[in-house]
Order: C-alpha cells, then sequence, then structure tokens
C-alpha cells in the first residue's frame, strides 16, 4: 500500500470514529490527491501519523469564508480552513479572475493594477509577495508599499494610483497566530456586495493559481516600489484635514509593536504636536505583541494601556496617552480624571472617543459658518445613538442604517456627497475624517483627537470632563459589548442556533425590563415579543438581531461575527438630561441577564 492510500485509510478510520468530521476528511482527501496540493502530502502525512486529529479537523472541515474584514484566521502551513499559502493565494487568484471579468464587461482597455501593503505579522511580507506575484501572473501591474504600512495607507494608495483593487495583508488586531487578507474594490473601501459574493465564488471554483516569481517581476517593472511617493501624499492628505488651534499638549503614544509609528507620529509632528513621546516597550514591530498582555494588541482592552500610564504617571505632566493596533486602522485612549499630580486615569470607549471629536467638528464647523444641512456624520446599527443626537442638534444628517464593517461606512461615503462627510465613526474604535480614504484610520483619528483635547486643556477641562459637559447637554449614554466564543468544527452550528433563538425565540425580559421587540434583519421582519406578531422590517440585510427594550434607547444587538469563531452582544444604555440613575449598572445587569439566560 502506498503512503497516500494508507494514510487515507487511517483518515477514514478516524472519521468512522468521530475523531474527524466527515467535512474534514472530504477536504483532505482531494488536498492528497488532487495535483495542485502535491507539496502538500507529506505535511498531512505527518500530521496523520502522529494522530494530530483536532489540528487536521480544524485546519480542514470548512473553507475559510471572507468576512466584514476579509479571510482571517489562524496560521497552520495546511488546511481549508486556515491561513496558508493555499488559501491566500486563492484569495488573490479568486481577486484577479472577478476584477478582470469586471473590467471585460464593462469594457475597460486599461492594464489592470492593484495595490499590495502588509503589516509587522508573522508571514505578512511573505503574504504580500505571494499577492503580488500572482497579480503580475494575471496580467495586473502592482503598486508595492516595501516595508510595514497602515491599512489607511493602502486603502488611500487604491485611490490615489487609481488601482483597479487592493490587497492589505494583516489579521488586525487579532493573536499572533492569525493572519489576513482584506480586499478593497477600486474605490478605496473594502469589498461590498454584489463584487464581495463574486469574488467568493471565483476563489470556491478555482482550479489553478496562476503565479509569478517576485523578483523577476519587480525587475521586469510589473512590480513597483512607491512606498516614498505614497508616504508622504498619505500624509499630506490626513494633514489637510487639520484645524488651527492650541497645540499644548504631552501625549504618549505606543504602536501596540504595529506599523502606527509609520504613519501616527509624522501626522501628529506635522499637525504641530511636539510633545509626542514613543512608548519604548511597545516600538519594536514583531508579531509577537511580545509587550502586551496575552500578547493581542488591541486597544479596546484597557489592559494594554497599564504599562503605560505608569510611565504617564511617573512623569506627572502628561495628558494624553495614545494606542493604536498593529495595522493602524483602531485609535484607543487614555487620560487623567483631572489636571494635577496623582490623578486618577482612564480609558475611553470607541463610542466615546466617536462622540468626542463628533462634538468637536460639528462645533467647529458651525462657528466658521461652514455647517450646512446637507453635511453628514455616518455610523452602524451597532454604534451609540448619541451621535445621531449630537447631528440632530446641529442640524446635520445622520446615516447609520449600517450592518457592522467599516466598509458599509465607506461605502456611505461613496453613495452620498464625500465633500459633505464629516466623520464615520464604528464601536469598535474605527474613525474616519476627510475623503482621503474608504476605511478607518488611526492616523487622522489622532490627529483630530489630540486637536479636540489640546482644546479642552486650554479651556481647563480634562476629555473626561469634556466628556461629562456632553452627557449633561444630550442625556448620559453608554454602551458595552461582550462575546461568546465558540470555536471548532461544531463553532458553526452553536452559532447558528444561538442566531435562531434570538431571531425566533428572544428572551421576554432581560434584567428587570421587557423586551417589546426582535429586530430580525436577516429575514427582514420585527417580532412584537409580547404578541408573537411579524412586521416588515426595512433596513439592510444581515445576521443582526436588535432587542427592543420596555425603556427607550435601551436596547441589545446581537450577530455572529464576521472574522471569527464567535457571536457578538452590544449592550445599550441611556438616561435623558437630568434624569435619575446608573447607566452603567443597569449594562452590567443586562450583561449578567444576557449570560445567565
Amino acid at each position: 500500500m502506498s503512503d497516500s492510500s494508507k494514510t487515507l485509510a487511517a483518515l477514514e478510520k478516524a472519521a468512522s470514529e468521530k475523531l474527524i468530521t466527515e467535512s474534514a476528511l472530504e477536504n483532505i482527501r482531494l488536498w492528497l490527491t488532487a495535483p495542485q496540493y502535491a507539496r502538500y502530502a507529506a505535511k498531512i502525512e505527518e500530521l496523520v501519523t502522529s494522530c494530530e486529529w483536532k489540528a487536521l479537523d480544524d485546519a480542514f472541515w470548512t473553507v475559510i469564508p471572507f468576512g466584514t474584514g476579509g479571510r482571517r484566521g489562524k496560521m497552520f502551513p495546511v488546511g481549508t480552513n486556515a491561513i496558508n499559502d493555499v488559501t491566500i493565494g486563492e484569495s488573490a487568484q479568486g481577486l484577479a479572475s472577478y476584477v478582470l471579468e469586471y473590467l471585460k464587461s464593462v469594457k475597460a482597455t486599461h492594464r489592470p493594477t492593484c495595490a499590495i501593503a502588509y503589516d509587522t505579522r508573522h508571514r505578512s511580507r511573505d503574504f504580500a509577495e505571494l499577492c503580488a506575484g500572482i497579480m503580475v501572473a494575471n496580467g495586473f501591474k502592482v503598486w508595492f508599499l516595501d516595508g510595514y504600512r497602515s491599512t489607511p495607507e493602502m486603502s488611500f494608495m487604491v485611490r490615489f494610483k487609481q488601482c483597479d483593487c487592493g490587497i492589505m495583508v494583516t489579521a488586525s488586531h487579532n493573536p499572533p497566530s492569525d493572519n489576513a487578507v482584506k480586499v478593497y474594490w477600486s474605490t478605496g473601501g473594502q469589498v461590498l456586495p454584489p463584487h464581495d459574493v463574486k469574488i467568493i465564488e471565483n476563489v470556491m471554483s478555482m482550479q489553478t493559481v496562476k503565479t509569478a516569481d517576485f523578483a523577476q517581476a519587480l525587475a521586469a517593472g510589473d512590480i513597483e516600489y512607491c512606498q516614498d511617493e505614497v508616504d508622504k501624499a498619505f500624509i499630506d492628505a490626513v494633514l489637510s484635514v487639520s484645524k488651527p488651534g492650541p497645540r499644548d499638549l504631552n501625549i504618549i503614544y505606543s504602536p501596540l509593536h504595529g506599523v502606527g509609528s509609520s504613519c501616527v507620529l509624522p501626522v501628529l509632528e506635522g499637525a504641530g504636536f511636539k510633545n509626542v513621546q514613543l512608548f519604548g516597550p511597545h516600538a519594536e514591530p514583531s508579531g509577537d505583541f511580545p509587550n502586551v498582555p496575552n500578547h493581542v494588541s488591541n486597544p479596546e482592552n484597557p489592559a494594554v494601556f497599564d504599562l503605560i500610564i505608569d510611565e504617564a504617571k511617573k512623569q506627572e505632566n502628561i495628558d494624553l496617552i495614545l494606542c493604536t493596533d498593529p495595522d493602524s486602522d483602531r485609535l484607543g485612549v487614555a487620560a487623567p480624571l483631572t489636571y494635577g499630580a496623582n490623578s486618577e486615569w482612564k480609558t475611553i470607549t470607541g463610542n466615546q472617543i466617536g462622540t468626542l471629536m463628533a462634538e468637536y467638528l460639528l462645533e467647529e464647523m458651525k462657528q466658521n459658518g461652514t455647517l450646512t444641512p446637507e453635511h453628514y456624520v455616518v455610523e452602524t446599527l451597532v454604534t451609540t445613538p448619541l451621535l445621531k443626537k449630537i447631528a440632530d442638534a446641529y442640524g446635520v444628517r445622520t446615516i447609520r442604517d449600517l450592518l457592522v464593517g467599516f466598509k458599509f461606512i465607506g461605502g456611505a461615503i461613496e453613495e452620498n456627497d464625500p465633500q459633505k462627510f464629516v466623520l464615520g465613526m464604528e464601536e469598535s474604535y474605527g474613525f474616519l475624517v476627510g475623503t482621503h480614504a474608504r476605511d478607518k484610520d488611526a492616523a487622522v483619528a489622532a490627529m483630530v483627537f489630540c486637536e479636540m483635547a489640546a482644546r479642552a486643556k486650554a479651556e481647563g477641562k480634562t476629555i473626561h470632563q469634556k466628556l461629562d459637559a456632553i452627557y449633561a447637554k444630550y442625556g448620559k449614554y453608554a454602551e458595552k459589548a461582550f462575546s461568546v466564543a465558540m470555536a471548532g468544527s461544531d463553532g458553526m452550528a452553536k452559532m447558528n442556533a444561538l442566531m435562531n433563538r434570538f431571531q425566533n425565540n428572544p428572551p421576554k425580559e432581560l434584567a428587570g425590563l421587557k423586551v417589546i421587540s426582535a429586530e430580525n434583519y436577516e429575514d427582514g421582519t420585527v417580532f412584537n415579543v409580547q404578541t408573537a406578531e411579524k412586521t416588515p422590517l426595512n433596513g439592510p440585510k444581515g445576521k443582526l438581531v436588535i432587542l427592543h427594550l420596555a425603556e427607550e434607547g435601551n436596547y441589545v444587538a446581537v450577530r455572529p461575527s464576521g472574522t471569527e469563531p464567535k457571536v457578538k452582544f452590544y449592550l445599550f444604555a441611556s438616561l435623558q438630561p437630568g434624569a435619575e440613575g446608573n447607566v452603567y449598572e443597569r449594562l452590567n445587569a443586562l450583561e449578567n441577564s444576557l449570560k445567565q439566560d
């Protein structure tokens, strides 16, 4: 019996004993028999010989999908459900094939072009070179950023170089084990329907991946480095939305071992902020993220600020701490509660960061006489409703009937007048100001936030005190999110069962408040929890359920993650100006009630 026959026999036996799923068996069988996977047979045989059944099942039980942020997951040398040369290569080939089909359908005659960049993660450069070679083999000219660069700079580059598409190699704030590709359309935004579905169809039906040698393509001019030109243009574009005002602010900045030093530092310097310290323990570009808790560089986690806050307290004169995630598209903030020695420090949430920026930007425009009713702000369905309340007060539009994912915010900017766009924000610490990109940008967010904070300081207020003033004006709003992880080959079934329950049999009460209705964005209905009646829902189609509670402004949103095996819960509580109560206690009660339920 040949080695491959022995391996297949062992796999079939493992499947019969329920050590691996039938779907994993079928996918592994294809990899052992199809010529295009021949070079991976030895690795699969090694894993089978070692009885690494869980690793094999996790890697092969399904085909890793495109989600809200692209194709993302754990790196593993083999597998349909892992990030490796095969799944990255098929993604690039699927993109190339569809773009060529699309350009043919619109009778385009130019040579197609693709922009490519990558972050500090393990194998990011390898994957970027692999994608570049595939695009060249399919007839594309590739513009390539040589060195670690941010996702928003990639978005900008697509627009600046007038590319047909773009690829960013990054897994954002995921653990060091992960990597991903984010796919961009000619707008500079991440791919939206129907293009995303068409690309997936191309990937799923892929038989052959065309490849070209990176070094040879570079020498031939089919791949061209352009970082010097693009870096300058990107920084200039960000600085074009800077507003004059105070600049007296002492800042500590951490890139959390990512790419942020390439963009945030030059932007802050160009905007006139001279007292900016780079936090040394987080300065090294490293895919291991060695000096952050659990090696996960996520500014949404307050613990990543602990070391930096300790340093700020030692210096006593620090006004603000900024952190960006590995690909520098998300911004986190911490600040003292009051000015003066021995003040307590606290982080603020993504919703609060966006709220502060919105009030600052709209107030500034109103004072300058440049604000019109045609101006607008954009957020998603799970972002704070306080943004709309602020926008209403300034007489501008709010676009918020959007599913989760900044690509939908970018799409909304494209569908409306970009020159009237003020701010895009999402609760997960993503923000955009200006028209230079169609994705969230931590560099422009850092600059705008620092301008707001410097003005507050000139008024004698910390950002926490500024936030309190906003709550006094508009009412107290608070939000909280948590996730339930559902990893493994049965994770999808668990997620579907949980979502089905919230869609069709939602709880009738949470934290002592009646659940009035369940908005099901997947089938477009509103379910009256008290009467069991269903009525039509006008809104986007997607896997999202919103449970509205008895008190207005209090609700819960539930959705499966588009990039990770987990279900996300978003909790919202509010009190009108002057009302008594504690919104944070209500959030905690809602969380406890959901977890017990």
